[in-house]
């Protein structure tokens, strides 16, 4: 029998955990028991008929089955019923995985730098939990990462907690001043200028807000990295998942399909019209 790529199957809310003031962790388990079957960095459809449905990157890695982690910020609509109707115990439509997911085999034995910014820490969070799984394939392991305040900061057991712990360095920073907080005040891509990692022997990757993004990839090639060690998420309105619908599209690319992963020497190609 031919399986639907649209269609949902249904998923339970276990739990849902208050992240910070606008962001949400919702983790789901499939009714019928099976494995979600994602590779890090990849996206779920979740769907609250007759509310709507949006598509977000998955947090959790998939060496860790037990749920499927879902960190939502509330921004419209669908978030909004998420954030406010949603209740655990509750039943959900899930589609997916989509998208390319990351290309694990090119960081095999590479030291790997993270460096996300708000809620864009989610995916990489996927893809820092698989490493961490699997840490005798990776070298080292950076992660820098801001939010405009502490009280912004999500994950903050992983990232104060859990992360340090598995020997990662991790490097937080707040764009505000802020009664309290004895860490590096500024801006992500001033934070990595001021930081300075090496490029040898590194593969770097960031997600987060546009514009932290783009200066982002801008420093890292001032410290030497070329455009095959920096990996990186577009994130367009994808509505469909399959490439059908067309308002994903860059050119001939869909993001839904060839990304939400992307190189920066793959991006350079797609300047004219990204």
């Amino acid at each position: 029998m031919t399986v639907n790529p649209i269609l949902p199957k249904l998923a339970v809310v276990e739990k849902i955990i208050q992240d910070t003031a606008d962001i949400k962790r919702f983790f789901l388990k499939l009714k019928d028991g099976e494995f979600f079957g994602h590779v890090p960095l990849q996206c779920a459809m979740l769907s609250v008929p007759p509310v709507g449905e949006a598509i977000f990157s998955i947090a959790s890695s998939p060496t860790r089955p037990e749920y499927l982690e879902l960190a939502v910020k509330e921004v419209g609509t669908v978030t909004g019923y998420l954030h406010h109707e949603l209740q655990e115990g509750m039943e959900v439509g899930l589609r997916g995985p989509y998208g390319n997911g990351f290309p694990l085999d090119t960081i095999k034995g590479k030291d790997l730098l993270f460096i996300g910014g708000g809620i864009g820490l989610a995916p990489l969070r996927s893809l820092i939990q698989y490493c961490f799984d699997n840490r005798k394939n990776y070298g080292s392991i950076e992660i820098i990462y801001g939010a405009r305040t502490p009280a912004d900061l999500s994950f903050k057991e992983d990232i104060f907690e859990k992360w340090p712990q598995e020997e990662a360095k991790v490097n937080i920073t707040v764009d505000v001043e802020t009664e309290g907080w004895e860490s590096y005040v500024g801006f992500v891509p001033t934070y990595l200028r001021e930081l300075s990692p090496g490029p040898e022997g590194k593969i770097a990757i960031t997600c987060g807000p546009p514009i932290m993004i783009r200066f982002v990839l801008q420093e890292l090639e001032k410290l030497g990295f070329v455009p095959e060690q920096i990996i990186t998420t577009l994130e367009l309105k994808m509505k469909c998942g399959v490439g059908k619908c067309g308002r994903c599209n860059i050119g001939e690319k869909y993001v839904c399909q060839d990304g939400p992963v992307f190189s920066l020497a793959e991006l350079n190609k797609m300047v004219p019209e990204f």
